[in-house]
């Protein structure tokens, strides 16, 4: 099972150099899963992509609109971020070993509590991820 990030999602979505990979990832992954702060961060990334011309506003409803779909009709399995998760990432981020910021350290404690490897395709995270002890794949 693998805990799929934003960064693999939006490639899955939007047309970008690794959306292939991010397409066979997330394809093979058994029960691909996300917590609830992927579509804040989702619609965040639709909206940088907006106001830096790399999508126009209809193409990122449409995507928006395919994503909510998907999540409705559960192809994502979907754990809540709880007080032990929160707990985990204020304690990861106070060892001020790691350039970690908050929604990433969420996804990373979703993931390690869950037992789930991280799926990602952010080199940062997943150096966070490895000097942390969370379980990733990075797809590059």
């Amino acid at each position: 099972m693998a805990y799929v990030d934003t960064s693999v999602l939006v490639a899955y979505y939007c047309p970008e150099a690794l959306s292939e990979e991010a397409q066979k990832a997330i394809g093979a992954a058994d029960a691909p899963t996300v917590n609830p702060l992927i579509e804040v961060e989702f619609c965040s990334a639709l909206a940088l992509k907006v106001r830096t011309r790399e999508l126009e506003v209809k193409a990122a409803e449409r995507l928006l609109s395919r994503f909510r779909l998907h999540l409705e009709e559960r192809r994502y399995h979907i754990v809540a971020v709880e007080a032990k998760e929160y707990a985990l990432a204020a304690d990861w981020i106070g060892r001020f070993s790691t350039p970690l910021r908050t929604v990433d350290a969420l996804h990373l404690a979703s993931a390690f509590s869950n037992e789930l490897r991280l799926l990602t395709a952010d080199r940062g995270l997943a150096r966070c991820a490895r000097h942390l002890g969370v379980e990733c794949r990075l797809i590059a």
